[in-house]
């Protein structure tokens, strides 16, 4: 007898506004929870002091993980000068002082020189692997770990507040893995001065922004309501930017059962001038395309010579 199910099968996302104090594993279980929902992930860990756009996933929707996991990012953070942490954030322990402020002129053109894409060091307190474990995890127990520089992208940046010395008020679009703090790190460095950040707030994670956001205390409410799915968007939020085909039921049922489908040409055509390069979970997903059939997502596949091979398949118990 096969092991039951823990749970409902609810499908979709939600748009956490992530409080601050918790992390973003504490938050998936608390949402999860709240649904009894049988699945549920995350797109990207959010710092436990950070608050902002935290995208869970519950039950199908976890197979776009990956996908959003590739999306830019938008932050809003404050550069307090004079104190740096080992955490490099409010949270740390102080490890130098200094009196220096930076003229916020030489700070706004330090910030503008870190747009693009450049090679960075993760913080020793982050959720970077180093031999199997968790860089925080030998960091806190008195290791420091050998953390390797990565390319990373930042997109666009600018300074929004200087009228205090102790602090620089900034906002950046950055692309996956980019670290704020070892970005605020980088900064002092450049500028001979000591700081860390605080009131990091991630406004935006691809398609999820601030205005489809809902606090933990508001979906709260609406569980008590008996009105939790006003909160829940549709899975294929996260694959807004994959070029999408309309499909027969006939074509559905062949893509569920793992099977190719033929394509039109006009169809090869209408895909092949919505594609881009593009790279998810590190392998080449510049062909993908979206089948949808009804308005729901049928599966992810990949065109090759006229056809439509499935590679992530949406199965018909994902409505709700």
């Amino acid at each position: 007898m096969g092991r039951r199910k823990k749970g409902l099968d609810i499908h979709g996302w939600i748009a956490l506004d992530k409080p601050p104090e918790m992390t973003s594993t504490d938050a998936v279980a608390r949402v999860r929870r709240l649904f009894n929902a049988n699945k549920a992930g995350h797109s990207g860990t959010l710092d436990p002091l950070a608050t902002g756009m935290l995208p869970i996933a519950l039950g199908e929707a976890t197979k776009t993980v990956p996908w959003l996991m590739e999306a830019e990012k938008i932050y809003r953070f404050g550069i307090v000068w004079g104190v740096s942490t080992d955490t490099q954030d409010a949270e740390g322990r102080e490890i130098a002082r200094s009196d220096v402020r930076p003229d916020p002129a030489a700070a706004a053109e330090a910030l503008a020189a870190f747009v693009g894409g450049k090679d960075q060091t993760p913080p020793i307190y982050s959720a970077v692997k180093v031999d199997g474990a968790r860089a925080y995890d030998l960091a806190r127990d008195g290791e420091i770990p050998e953390l390797k520089p990565r390319p990373v992208v930042l997109h666009e940046a600018r300074v929004l507040d200087t009228s205090t010395p102790d602090r620089l008020d900034c906002e950046v679009r950055c692309g996956k893995g980019y670290y704020i703090r070892a970005l605020v790190r980088d900064m002092a460095a450049v500028l001979g001065a000591e700081g860390h950040v605080t009131g990091l707030r991630r406004l935006s994670v691809g398609p999820f922004c601030e205005e489809n956001a809902i606090s933990l205390d508001a979906l709260i409410d609406l569980v008590h309501k008996d009105a939790a799915q006003r909160a829940l968007l549709p899975l294929e939020i996260a694959l807004d930017d994959i070029p999408a085909l309309t499909i027969k039921g006939e074509e559905a049922l062949s893509l569920r059962q793992g099977r190719p489908i033929v394509l039109l040409p006009h169809q090869v055509e209408s895909l092949r001038s919505k594609m881009r390069p593009r790279t998810v979970s590190g392998e080449d997903a510049s062909r993908a395309a979206l089948a949808m059939c009804g308005g729901k997502a049928v599966a992810l596949g990949e065109m090759r010579a006229g056809r439509l091979t499935p590679t992530r398949i949406f199965y018909p118990n994902q409505e709700n």
